[in-house]
This record gives C-alpha cells, structure tokens and sequence, in this order.
C-alpha cells in the first residue's frame, strides 16, 4: 500500500522522488494511487524535471485525472511553470544565437503574440525595426532576463547572466534540439 511520506530537506526530497517512482513502479497493475500520482508530480516539478513531469502525466489514468481535482490544479500550474521557464530559456538562446532576428520568429520563440513581444525587448534595451519587423538582441552579460510573472512581460535583472562562450555549432545544435523539444 502506496504511503505518503514528509521531506525534511532537499536530499529527502531526492529520496522522497526515489521511493514515489518505486511505488509507481511496483504498483499493481501498473496503476499507482492518485497520491502517489500527486507527488510525483510535484517533485518533477521541484526539480525542474520537466520531461519527466510530461511523461508522467500522460501516463496518469484518465480516470484518476477526472477524479483528483489536486492534480488538475497540479497539472494547469506545472504547464505554466513550463511555459514560463520556457519564455525565460528562449529568450536567453535567442539573445546568445541571434545578432537578429524576424519579430514574428522571435514571438513564436517565446510564445507570446508579436506585439507583446516587441515590447519586451524594446523594454529589455534590444533594438526593434518597425519597418523591417527585425529584433536586434542584446548580447548577455550585462543583464539577465527575467519573466515577470504576473504580467508576461521581460524586466532586467540585477545580477549579470553567467554565459560561457559555446561555439557556433554547439549553440546551433542546441537551439535545434530546444525547437524540436517544444514540438514534441
């Protein structure tokens, strides 16, 4: 019988996310409970685990969906936590890959419409055409970007961004895979 167990710190929680997918694991049937469903989820999400948080929900029974509303709670919070770590992650890639870039390429990178995204990077010191529909990234380095939250809009940071320098290739390499996760 599945039981829910406490965390004290973040090495338990390690453990904690060790001994949920044991339980998932070994359940019978292949069907988990509802609580174990529940924290799994949760601590992808505390990780950052992003991939992990996806798979699992499409593993989750649809009956179990229906019948915990926590989880659906859960799961609308973990797509926008993954949206917006998403925005924040283009939004760097874009800023290290690009010297420019079409406005309406630069929105669908980072999901927001293209209005709202020009106005993002025109409040983040990058250059916008109007006539060209061009965005001139600002290199990082100077400032790191930060999704506000509440209003889906791009404020700097205080603290300088740490960017290694990455090669063309690996940079290309890495924006490709980024793309093809988000299509996936």
């Amino acid at each position: 019988m599945p039981v829910a167990v406490m965390a004290e710190n973040s090495f338990s929680f390690k453990k904690l996310l060790e001994q949920c997918e044991t339980q998932e694991l070994e359940a019978p049937g292949g069907i988990a409970t509802p609580l174990v469903y529940g924290q799994l989820l949760a601590l992808y999400l505390l990780h950052n685990d992003m991939n992990n948080a996806r798979y699992l929900w499409k593993r989750i029974p649809p009956a179990i969906k229906s019948v915990i509303m926590e989880i659906s709670l859960l799961s609308a919070y973990s797509v926008y936590l993954f949206l917006d770590a998403t925005r924040r992650r283009a939004f760097g890639l874009v800023s290290q890959a690009y010297t420019s870039i079409v406005a309406d390429d630069f929105a669908a990178f980072v999901g927001l419409p293209v209005e709202e995204a020009v106005k993002g990077v025109l409040e983040q010191g990058w250059q916008a055409d109007f006539s060209t529909r061009m965005v001139m990234p600002k290199k990082p380095g100077r400032w790191s970007c930060v999704l506000e939250a509440s209003f889906n809009r791009f404020i700097p940071s205080s603290e300088p961004a740490p960017v290694p320098p990455i090669p063309n290739e690996q940079q290309l390499a890495r924006l490709t895979d980024y793309v093809a996760f988000l299509e996936n």
